[in-house]
Protein backbone atom coordinates (compact mmCIF):
# COMPACT_ATOMS: atom_id res chain seq x y z
CA UNK A 1 0.00 0.00 0.00
CA UNK A 2 2.86 2.34 0.35
CA UNK A 3 3.62 4.61 -2.53
CA UNK A 4 1.17 5.10 -3.42
CA UNK A 5 -0.51 8.21 -4.14
CA UNK A 6 -3.97 9.78 -4.77
CA UNK A 7 -5.11 13.17 -5.64
CA UNK A 8 -8.11 14.62 -4.82
CA UNK A 9 -9.82 17.69 -6.57
CA UNK A 10 -11.67 20.25 -4.14
CA UNK A 11 -15.24 20.77 -4.88
CA UNK A 12 -16.01 24.18 -6.26
CA UNK A 13 -19.24 25.85 -5.43
CA UNK A 14 -18.78 28.67 -7.66
CA UNK A 15 -18.79 26.75 -11.01
CA UNK A 16 -21.71 26.62 -13.42
CA UNK A 17 -24.36 24.69 -11.02
CA UNK A 18 -28.39 25.60 -11.53
CA UNK A 19 -28.95 26.75 -8.43
CA UNK A 20 -30.96 29.74 -8.11
CA UNK A 21 -28.72 32.80 -8.31
CA UNK A 22 -27.84 34.97 -5.71
CA UNK A 23 -28.56 33.82 -1.51
CA UNK A 24 -31.93 33.00 -0.29
CA UNK A 25 -31.70 35.78 1.49
CA UNK A 26 -30.96 38.20 -0.94
CA UNK A 27 -33.32 37.06 -3.18
CA UNK A 28 -36.31 37.80 -0.57
CA UNK A 29 -34.94 41.55 0.21
CA UNK A 30 -35.01 41.90 -3.88
CA UNK A 31 -38.36 40.39 -4.00
CA UNK A 32 -39.48 42.64 -0.91
CA UNK A 33 -38.05 45.76 -2.40
CA UNK A 34 -39.71 45.79 -5.52
CA UNK A 35 -43.01 44.31 -3.90
CA UNK A 36 -42.60 47.85 -1.70
CA UNK A 37 -41.48 49.44 -4.26
CA UNK A 38 -44.39 49.08 -6.70
CA UNK A 39 -46.71 50.13 -3.56
CA UNK A 40 -44.67 53.52 -3.04
CA UNK A 41 -44.65 54.27 -6.74
CA UNK A 42 -48.52 53.40 -7.92
CA UNK A 43 -49.61 54.65 -4.37
CA UNK A 44 -48.19 58.19 -4.97
CA UNK A 45 -49.81 58.13 -8.76
CA UNK A 46 -53.22 57.06 -6.72
CA UNK A 47 -52.45 59.82 -4.52
CA UNK A 48 -51.81 62.60 -6.69
CA UNK A 49 -54.37 61.87 -9.09
CA UNK A 50 -56.86 61.86 -6.49
CA UNK A 51 -55.67 64.98 -4.60
CA UNK A 52 -54.67 66.99 -8.16
CA UNK A 53 -55.70 68.42 -11.57
CA UNK A 54 -53.49 69.14 -14.26
CA UNK A 55 -54.28 72.62 -16.19
CA UNK A 56 -52.84 74.22 -19.49
CA UNK A 57 -52.73 78.33 -18.65
CA UNK A 58 -53.70 79.86 -22.30
CA UNK A 59 -52.76 83.45 -21.02
CA UNK A 60 -50.34 85.75 -19.72
CA UNK A 61 -52.47 87.32 -16.61
CA UNK A 62 -50.30 85.45 -13.99
CA UNK A 63 -47.02 86.17 -15.21
CA UNK A 64 -44.52 85.67 -14.13
CA UNK A 65 -45.82 83.28 -11.90
CA UNK A 66 -47.22 81.26 -14.13
CA UNK A 67 -46.81 82.05 -18.08
CA UNK A 68 -49.04 81.38 -21.33
CA UNK A 69 -48.87 77.62 -22.20
CA UNK A 70 -47.51 76.45 -18.61
CA UNK A 71 -48.89 73.26 -16.90
CA UNK A 72 -49.96 73.69 -13.28
CA UNK A 73 -50.86 71.39 -10.77
CA UNK A 74 -53.84 72.39 -8.74
CA UNK A 75 -54.97 70.81 -5.69
CA UNK A 76 -58.79 70.18 -5.05
CA UNK A 77 -60.11 72.37 -2.14
CA UNK A 78 -63.04 73.85 -0.95
CA UNK A 79 -64.07 77.01 -1.46
CA UNK A 80 -63.46 77.99 2.38
CA UNK A 81 -60.69 76.56 2.32
CA UNK A 82 -59.15 79.64 0.48
CA UNK A 83 -56.92 81.81 1.85
CA UNK A 84 -55.38 85.86 1.05
CA UNK A 85 -52.29 85.42 -1.38
CA UNK A 86 -53.55 81.53 -2.68
CA UNK A 87 -53.68 81.56 -6.74
CA UNK A 88 -56.89 79.64 -7.69
CA UNK A 89 -58.64 77.41 -10.23
CA UNK A 90 -62.30 79.18 -10.35
CA UNK A 91 -65.52 79.25 -13.07
CA UNK A 92 -68.04 81.63 -12.51
CA UNK A 93 -70.85 82.11 -15.56
CA UNK A 94 -70.33 86.14 -15.27
CA UNK A 95 -66.54 85.49 -15.96
CA UNK A 96 -67.26 83.26 -19.55
CA UNK A 97 -68.36 80.33 -17.65
CA UNK A 98 -64.74 79.06 -18.31
CA UNK A 99 -61.98 78.03 -15.88
CA UNK A 100 -59.57 80.84 -14.84
CA UNK A 101 -56.74 80.92 -12.65
CA UNK A 102 -56.35 84.21 -10.59
CA UNK A 103 -54.66 85.17 -6.95
CA UNK A 104 -57.32 85.97 -4.14
CA UNK A 105 -55.66 89.16 -2.50
CA UNK A 106 -59.17 89.52 -0.44
CA UNK A 107 -61.69 87.68 1.75
CA UNK A 108 -65.55 88.21 2.61
CA UNK A 109 -65.08 90.95 5.24
CA UNK A 110 -62.32 92.66 3.88
CA UNK A 111 -61.83 96.43 2.54
CA UNK A 112 -59.47 96.31 -0.62
CA UNK A 113 -58.35 99.44 -2.91
CA UNK A 114 -55.42 100.58 -5.17
CA UNK A 115 -52.95 102.12 -4.79
CA UNK A 116 -51.16 104.08 -1.86
CA UNK A 117 -47.28 104.25 -2.37
CA UNK A 118 -47.76 102.39 -5.63
CA UNK A 119 -48.91 99.30 -3.46
CA UNK A 120 -52.73 97.34 -3.00
CA UNK A 121 -54.16 98.36 0.52
CA UNK A 122 -56.19 95.26 2.33
CA UNK A 123 -57.66 96.05 5.90
CA UNK A 124 -55.90 99.29 5.88
CA UNK A 125 -52.50 97.57 5.50
CA UNK A 126 -50.24 98.11 2.14
CA UNK A 127 -49.61 94.78 1.02
CA UNK A 128 -46.30 93.60 -0.35
CA UNK A 129 -46.29 91.76 -3.45
CA UNK A 130 -42.82 90.35 -4.67
CA UNK A 131 -44.28 88.16 -7.26
CA UNK A 132 -45.33 90.91 -9.28
CA UNK A 133 -43.46 91.71 -12.26
CA UNK A 134 -40.14 92.92 -11.47
CA UNK A 135 -40.54 96.96 -11.34
CA UNK A 136 -43.96 97.00 -12.10
CA UNK A 137 -46.73 99.09 -9.75
CA UNK A 138 -49.49 97.50 -8.36
CA UNK A 139 -51.59 100.61 -8.99
CA UNK A 140 -51.69 99.58 -12.92
CA UNK A 141 -55.05 98.26 -11.29
CA UNK A 142 -55.97 101.37 -9.38
CA UNK A 143 -59.71 101.23 -8.34
CA UNK A 144 -61.60 102.71 -5.23
CA UNK A 145 -62.38 100.98 -2.56
CA UNK A 146 -64.39 98.04 -2.43
CA UNK A 147 -65.97 96.20 0.37
CA UNK A 148 -66.07 92.16 0.05
CA UNK A 149 -69.49 90.51 0.55
CA UNK A 150 -69.29 87.48 3.26
CA UNK A 151 -69.00 83.91 1.15
CA UNK A 152 -66.95 85.92 -1.94
CA UNK A 153 -63.69 86.66 -2.94
CA UNK A 154 -61.72 89.19 -4.46
CA UNK A 155 -59.30 88.31 -7.37
CA UNK A 156 -56.32 89.83 -9.83
CA UNK A 157 -53.72 88.37 -11.78
CA UNK A 158 -50.25 89.21 -11.40
CA UNK A 159 -50.02 90.77 -14.61
CA UNK A 160 -52.14 93.86 -13.49
CA UNK A 161 -52.04 95.28 -16.99
CA UNK A 162 -52.88 92.34 -19.01
CA UNK A 163 -55.46 90.90 -17.16
CA UNK A 164 -59.18 90.64 -16.59
CA UNK A 165 -60.08 90.10 -13.33
CA UNK A 166 -62.36 91.75 -10.30
CA UNK A 167 -61.15 95.28 -11.35
CA UNK A 168 -62.96 94.71 -14.76
CA UNK A 169 -66.28 93.46 -13.45
CA UNK A 170 -66.56 96.93 -10.60
CA UNK A 171 -70.02 97.47 -12.02
CA UNK A 172 -71.47 94.19 -11.68
CA UNK A 173 -73.42 93.13 -8.77
CA UNK A 174 -71.03 91.40 -6.59
CA UNK A 175 -68.70 94.15 -7.13
CA UNK A 176 -66.24 92.40 -9.18
CA UNK A 177 -66.31 89.23 -6.27
CA UNK A 178 -66.30 85.63 -6.82
CA UNK A 179 -68.23 82.92 -4.57
CA UNK A 180 -66.13 80.60 -2.87
CA UNK A 181 -68.25 78.06 -4.12
CA UNK A 182 -67.20 79.08 -7.64
CA UNK A 183 -63.08 77.26 -6.68
CA UNK A 184 -62.26 74.30 -7.57
CA UNK A 185 -58.17 73.76 -7.03
CA UNK A 186 -55.73 76.02 -5.47
CA UNK A 187 -52.38 76.33 -7.52
CA UNK A 188 -49.40 74.07 -5.66
CA UNK A 189 -46.99 74.23 -8.50
CA UNK A 190 -45.56 74.90 -12.35
CA UNK A 191 -44.62 71.42 -13.51
CA UNK A 192 -43.75 72.31 -17.21
CA UNK A 193 -41.64 74.48 -17.39
CA UNK A 194 -40.33 73.15 -14.22
CA UNK A 195 -40.76 76.19 -12.48
CA UNK A 196 -41.52 74.13 -9.17
CA UNK A 197 -43.76 75.55 -5.90
CA UNK A 198 -45.66 79.01 -5.83
CA UNK A 199 -43.44 81.38 -3.80
CA UNK A 200 -45.37 81.63 -0.87
CA UNK A 201 -47.44 84.93 -0.40
CA UNK A 202 -45.49 86.01 2.44
CA UNK A 203 -47.28 89.86 1.95
CA UNK A 204 -50.27 88.88 3.51
CA UNK A 205 -49.03 87.23 6.51
CA UNK A 206 -50.15 89.96 8.68
CA UNK A 207 -53.76 90.04 7.74
CA UNK A 208 -53.60 86.49 8.98
CA UNK A 209 -52.80 82.58 8.71
CA UNK A 210 -51.40 81.77 4.98
CA UNK A 211 -52.63 78.60 3.05
CA UNK A 212 -50.06 75.18 3.58
CA UNK A 213 -48.71 74.36 0.74
CA UNK A 214 -50.14 70.68 -0.30
CA UNK A 215 -48.85 67.26 -0.27
CA UNK A 216 -47.12 67.54 -3.81
CA UNK A 217 -43.55 67.09 -1.98
CA UNK A 218 -44.69 63.66 0.24
CA UNK A 219 -45.77 62.53 -3.50
CA UNK A 220 -43.41 63.20 -5.30
CA UNK A 221 -40.77 61.64 -2.86
CA UNK A 222 -42.53 58.45 -2.61
CA UNK A 223 -43.31 58.44 -6.18
CA UNK A 224 -39.32 58.61 -6.57
CA UNK A 225 -38.40 56.35 -3.81
CA UNK A 226 -40.60 53.45 -5.15
CA UNK A 227 -39.34 53.50 -8.55
CA UNK A 228 -35.62 53.66 -7.40
CA UNK A 229 -36.67 50.59 -4.81
CA UNK A 230 -38.31 48.77 -7.92
CA UNK A 231 -35.02 49.35 -10.17
CA UNK A 232 -32.52 48.34 -7.04
CA UNK A 233 -34.65 45.36 -6.61
CA UNK A 234 -34.91 44.14 -10.28
CA UNK A 235 -31.08 44.22 -11.02
CA UNK A 236 -30.27 42.29 -7.61
CA UNK A 237 -30.42 39.24 -9.96
CA UNK A 238 -28.54 40.54 -12.55
CA UNK A 239 -26.12 41.58 -10.35
CA UNK A 240 -25.64 38.60 -8.03
CA UNK A 241 -25.53 36.62 -11.56
CA UNK A 242 -22.13 38.62 -12.74
CA UNK A 243 -20.45 38.09 -8.72
CA UNK A 244 -21.32 34.35 -9.59
CA UNK A 245 -19.89 34.08 -13.16
CA UNK A 246 -16.72 36.13 -12.03
CA UNK A 247 -16.37 33.70 -8.75
CA UNK A 248 -16.81 30.84 -10.83
CA UNK A 249 -13.83 31.89 -13.66
CA UNK A 250 -11.56 32.77 -10.71
CA UNK A 251 -12.20 29.16 -9.15
CA UNK A 252 -11.49 27.58 -12.71
CA UNK A 253 -8.60 29.40 -13.20
CA UNK A 254 -6.81 28.39 -9.76
CA UNK A 255 -4.47 24.63 -10.24
CA UNK A 256 -6.29 21.72 -8.22
CA UNK A 257 -5.06 21.45 -5.08
CA UNK A 258 -2.54 17.87 -4.63
CA UNK A 259 -2.25 16.43 -1.31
Amino acid sequence: MGGESTTHTAPRSGGSGTGPVGSRTGQRLSGLAVALGLVLFLGGFAWGAVVYRPYTVPTSSMTPTIDAGDRILAQRVDGGEVRRGDVVVFKDATWANAPMVKRVVAVGGDTVSCCQDGRLKVNGKEIDETYLPQGTPAEMSNFPTVTVPKGRLFLLGDERGNSVDSTAHLTDAASGTVARSAVDARVDSVVWPMKGMLERPAGFEPLGALSSPGPLRTITLLVIAGAVLVLGGGAYGHIAKRAGTARARRGEAEPAGAR
